[in-house]
């Protein structure tokens, strides 16, 4: 009998191990992944802010020369905004699906990876 209690004993024990164990596991798997999600993010902001600038420096000398040409500083403005507009019109109804799959694909692969 007293085999018995130590068996079934012995058994929580384990069990109750086995559970804390498979706990700390999980912490740490979910740790992992968060850091490793916010460590990509990090750096993709780092590298979208400077592209960004570049961007941004790059039209505005792009509308001034485009204003020069045209006559008026103004014009090279509207000639550089009409572009972006007809750019995010076109994007959103032919690429919107597209752009959609690949960013939620790349996130879910970074997260299960």
């Amino acid at each position: 009998m007293e085999d018995n209690e130590n068996i079934i004993e012995t058994l929580l024990e384990r069990a109750t191990e086995y559970g804390k164990s498979g706990y700390e596991l999980a912490k740490l798997k979910a740790l992992d992944k968060s850091s490793d999600v916010l460590s990509t993010l990090t750096a993709n902001s780092v590298v979208l802010i400077i592209l960004s600038s570049f961007i941004l420096f790059l039209n505005l000398g792009l509308a001034f020369w485009l204003g020069e040409i045209l006559g008026r500083i103004y014009f090279g403005f509207f000639v550089v905004a009409a572009f972006y507009g007809i750019s995010g019109i076109l994007i959103y109804f032919f690429l919107h699906d597209w752009i959609k799959k690949v960013v939620s694909s790349k996130f879910i692969n970074q997260v299960l990876k």
